[in-house]
This record gives C-alpha cells, sequence and structure tokens, in this order.
C-alpha cells in the first residue's frame, strides 16, 4: 500500500521511539526486526534480554541487535520507573512493593511509564493482550490529551472510488472504543478523527457528524445529541470544518448534500464520517469492508496524550509493522 509506504518514508525523517511491550513474542520480534531493517522507527523491546536474543537468533533475525532491549527485571532505570509510578498513583493508594510488580511483571505498564517518563515516544501491544489491559495503564499513567476526556478508535478505509472522501480515502469514527458517547464525548471525537485525517492522511478534515436525521428532518433525542455534539466540536475546534447533523447519502453524495443540506461546505464533500454510537460505526466499517471491498486499516486509537496502539490477537507480522508506522506518524504530529 502506498498509502504505509508514505508513512514509512516520513517516519524515517524524524525516527521516533516505538516500545514493544510484548517483545519476546515471535509476531512482534519479526516486526521489529523489519522495522530496524528498514530503518523508520527506533525500537525498544520489552522482554527477558537471553529470551529476545534466542529468539532472534533461531529465526535468523538479524536486525535485532539495532533494538534497545529493556529487562522488567534488570535495567537501570528500573526504580525510577517504579518511584515514577507511585508518584502518578500515589493518590489511588499505590504502594512502592505494588509498583514494583507492576514494573517487574506487567510489561504494560513499563511501556507506558517509559512514555511517561520521556524513554519512548509511542506503544503497539495487544498481540498476546486484551484491549482493556493495554488501555488501563494508557489511560491511568499517561492520560488524554488537554481538552479531551475520551478515547476512541479510527478507522482508515480505503476505497477504490476516488470520488468519495480523499481520493477514495476517509475516516471513520469511533468504531472501537466508547459504546455510547455522550454529546460531549461525540464532539471530542469529531476533533480527534479530524487531528487523524490530518496527521494520517495528510489532508485537511471535512467532518461529517452523522444521523438518521439530515438538518432537522427527524426529530429525535439521538438527533439532539448529534446537533449538540456537532455545536461542541465547533468550540473545540473552530479551524476544523464540521457539519451535522447529515444523514450518510447527505454527507457523501455533492447532489444529495445540496438538496438536503443547501450551502453547506461539508454536505456531499465529507472525508471524515463520525458515527453517533459505536454500534453504528463498528457495523458500518464492517459493511463498507465486506460488500464494498475496501480496506480498513486501524482501529488507530485517538485521544490519548502520547499514541498508545492497540493490535488484534490475530493479528500478522505485517500488521504490526503498519500499526508501528501509524503510531510514529502519531507521534510525529504530537
Amino acid at each position: 500500500m502506498d498509502f504505509i509506504e508514505n508513512l514509512k518514508l516520513r517516519a524515517s525523517k524524524s525516527k521516533k521511539r516505538i516500545v514493544l511491550p510484548e517483545g519476546a513474542e515471535e509476531r512482534n520480534i519479526k516486526a521489529a526486526d523489519q522495522v530496524l531493517g528498514e530503518g523508520f522507527a527506533d525500537i525498544i523491546l520489552i522482554g527477558d534480554e537471553s529470551e529476545i536474543k534466542a529468539n532472534a537468533q533461531k529465526w535468523n533475525l538479524q536486525n535485532i541487535t539495532k533494538a534497545t532491549i529493556v529487562d522488567p527485571k534488570n535495567n537501570a532505570k528500573k526504580q525510577a520507573y517504579i518511584d515514577l509510578l507511585v508518584k502518578l498513583r500515589e493518590k489511588k493508594g499505590m504502594t512502592p512493593e505494588q509498583a514494583t510488580k507492576l514494573v517487574e511483571n506487567d510489561p504494560l505498564y513499563l511501556g507506558c511509564l517509559m512514555i511517561k517518563a520521556g524513554d519512548a515516544d509511542g506503544e503497539v501491544s495487544g498481540a498476546i493482550h486484551a484491549t482493556g489491559d493495554v488501555l488501563r495503564p494508557a489511560l491511568q499513567l499517561i492520560k488524554t490529551k488537554p481538552g479531551i476526556s475520551t478515547v476512541s478508535g479510527a478507522f482508515l478505509m480505503f476505497n477504490e472510488k476516488k470520488e468519495y472522501g480523499e481520493n477514495g480515502l476517509m475516516v471513520f469514527a469511533d468504531c472501537a472504543v466508547t459504546p455510547n458517547p455522550t454529546a460531549q464525548q461525540l464532539g471530542e471525537i469529531a476533533v480527534a478523527t479530524g487531528t487523524t485525517a490530518r496527521v494520517l492522511g495528510g489532508y485537511e478534515p471535512r467532518i461529517a457528524m452523522l444521523s438518521f436525521s439530515t438538518k432537522g428532518s427527524a426529530k429525535n433525542e439521538m438527533v439532539d445529541k448529534v446537533v449538540e455534539a456537532t455545536e461542541i466540536a465547533k468550540k473545540l475546534a473552530p479551524d476544523m470544518q464540521i457539519d451535522g447533523e447529515l444523514q450518510a447519502d447527505a454527507a457523501l453524495v455533492p447532489s444529495v448534500g445540496e438538496l438536503k443540506a443547501p450551502g453547506s461546505k461539508i454536505a456531499g464533500h465529507a472525508n471524515v464520517l463520525v458515527f453517533p454510537t459505536l454500534e453504528v460505526g463498528n457495523i458500518a466499517y464492517k459493511l463498507v469492508q465486506r460488500l464494498a471491498g475496501s480496506e480498513a486499516l486501524g482501529p488507530v486509537l485517538q485521544g490519548i496524550a502520547c499514541p498508545v496502539n492497540d493490535l488484534s490477537r490475530g493479528c500478522s507480522v505485517s500488521d504490526i509493522v503498519k500499526m508501528i508506522a501509524i503510531t510514529a506518524n502519531q507521534a510525529i504530529g504530537e
């Protein structure tokens, strides 16, 4: 995919430090070897150094020598990470003993502590951990971006029909994280998704806040939420083009947009679609993927102060490489 190659090229000009907490796992270490060979990011592997090196030798991986390996139980900054964790969570009752256990035994906490301490720029994990386990330390330690309280998941959708979106590329959200966002949360999701379009897509977002109503054609509390979210999003990001509420056809088809929402700069020309609930977004991206043959890349997590991305436990080496490229670009765009 040319899109991914462009992300790699951009990342190679500003090599970011991406930590892989599942450092000894086969897909992760093979992805790390590929990334280090291509040279578009610096890789930090968390795990037992002897195990990682033995696996690299077993799989004939030549580039792992370029990686930084951090052994949770034996590294020069271990005590500093323990102290940082106690400081960050002391109001929640975190003790030095509990912090030591987490630093030594939970690489997801250690990865986020490394980011918080300024020793890494982003994280990719989830090949052998559940999404909740990936998100928990990120939200506790790194937290959300200023002005954003909600984490969401966006999909980059690539369609052969170039008349839609930005030359066939659209960003859908939220498709992965927040089941039923409030109006405030939905507005924040819209702004975060616009930022994703800018940072990863490389284009100015035209954001459509979707509903089953266009400009008051239906009356319902669900419509009211989208209308309120649209106004919130506009206030949060006055530099972004945002409009709603819009039906999907009014957002995408110029003739329909002109008919249903005359005068709107977004209607008929949207390249970012924000869905009112998670179930709608998740169903929509999968239908577009399966029925329209679009390629779906993601989910890309949005809203966290520094990029942390979650993998499917069924991911491939190629999936991890792509997500490292995405995470590196998010770190550049921070």
